[in-house]
């Protein structure tokens, strides 16, 4: 064993730059897998992690302007929801579960106290919003059951605000508890919660039924959200949509196929979509990452051949002294398999420190318009067993190519092997 360790490395410093350019061609093959493999977990670890959030069977509908003419009625009619909009979702769609989040928004007040002021836009909700959005309350609690009969003045107010509303305080998170006015009239503020988007727009809330009744809102809602089942597919969930169109048209008079009329925001629809595309991303960087990793093991297959070439007359004067094909077999196998594991591993050990290079720098990406802001780059490195089996599969691949320059090699004979130039 010793005695192929020497010759291998013989043989590898006769031929130093050749050896090296081969293995550079092997090293960067794991190393473009792996980097394009941590790059691809961080964009769905990304959007894993913004998915869990809130509930990803939710469906949201929004209403809109009509774009088509219908019943003698002209384009650009303002669509306005009303509570009769939810009470026919839930009586005409078997599919939809109860948890029904109807709300209404007031937009451009005002919150003060003490000297601070901050401006807001309070949103009136269900308790149902906490499930279906995902809302994380850093303090106290949401709304319930008993604010919306009471309709009582209490309000939820996000972290941000807290911070600055309440900054005499020892804890910001102490807002709990202590009023607040908001366009003079006095709420009590009953949690502090975590915004969904780090830097957005101040929106507080409070319960559906008081913001109704102290703006005059009437049976108005602004939107409506539920959750669904048994919709796996963009087909099953595409044919929803136009059935809840059809049932929406039919009470506010637009055409069903009029797509301006009312807007949807169906959270699993597009879920399954980018699954799909975060699929279709894995397959393609493997077989990118396969691709470049195929002519590593091209190079170390030539680089054989050419070896068991140049090596002929040896190889014919070991078998006419009693050499085993085997052992020459071996040795040349040896050295092809010497080649890919060494240069492999570097490759990926730069390769995994590229990506924690990347994961420790960049840390989470976010893209931040100044309204709000979302996470598209988490956490972009490799499962090391990931990258063993890589690395192992190349020293496979390794061992393959040089079995046919290791074969040709066997069956030189010594006569011939003896009279070669």
């Amino acid at each position: 064993m010793f005695d192929i360790i020497i010759e291998i490395f013989s043989a590898i410093k006769r031929n130093k730059l050749r050896t090296a350019l081969t293995g550079f061609a092997v090293a960067w093959g794991i190393f473009i897998l792996i980097v394009l493999l941590g790059a691809g977990n961080g964009l769905i670890n990304a959007f894993e992690q913004s998915s869990s959030r809130r509930a990803l069977n939710s469906f949201r509908v929004y209403g809109g302007h009509t774009t088509k003419a219908h019943e003698g009625l002209n384009e650009g009619r303002s669509i306005d929801l009303e509570n009769t909009d939810v009470k026919l979702t839930a009586d005409n769609f078997k599919g939809v579960t109860d948890d029904f989040a109807p709300s209404v928004a007031q937009w451009g007040l005002t919150a003060s106290r003490n000297s601070k002021h901050l401006s807001l836009t309070l949103n009136g909700c269900y308790p149902t919003m906490q499930k279906i959005e995902g809302v994380q309350m850093l303090a106290g609690r949401f709304i319930n059951e008993i604010d919306i009969r009471d309709k009582r003045k209490v309000l939820i107010i996000d972290k941000d605000a807290a911070e600055v509303l309440y900054a005499d305080l020892a804890d910001p998170m102490d807002a709990v508890g202590q009023t607040l006015n908001v366009e003079d009239i006095i709420y009590t503020v009953i949690g502090v919660y975590k915004p969904l988007f780090e830097g957005g727009k101040h929106e507080f809330m409070t319960s559906f039924s008081t913001l109704q009744t102290i703006y005059g809102r009437g049976k108005e809602v602004d939107t409506y959200a539920f959750m669904t089942n048994g919709l796996a597919s963009v087909e099953d969930n595409d044919a929803f949509e136009a059935e809840l169109r059809r049932v929406l048209a039919e009470n506010h008079h637009f055409d069903p196929e009029d797509q301006g009329a009312v807007n949807f925001w169906n959270r699993m629809s597009q879920y399954v979509k980018t699954s799909t595309g975060m699929n279709m991303l894995t397959t393609a960087v493997w077989v990118i990452g396969i691709f470049t990793l195929l002519s590593g093991i091209v190079g170390v297959s030539n680089i054989m051949l050419i070896t068991v070439k140049e090596r002929t007359r040896e190889f014919g004067i070991r078998k006419a002294l009693g050499a085993k094909p085997m052992s020459i077999l071996a040795l040349v196998l040896a050295e092809s398999v010497a080649i890919t594991t060494f240069f492999g591993y570097i490759g990926m050990v730069a390769g995994i420190g590229v990506t924690e290079l990347a994961s420790s720098i960049l840390g989470d990406g976010v893209i931040n318009n100044g309204n709000w802001s979302e996470t598209v780059f988490t956490n972009p490195t490799v499962e090391l067993h990931v990258a063993i089996e890589a690395t192992l599969t190349l020293v496979v691949a390794g061992t393959i190519a040089g079995f046919i320059p290791a074969q040709k090699a066997v069956k030189v004979k010594p006569i011939e092997a003896l009279r070669a130039d």
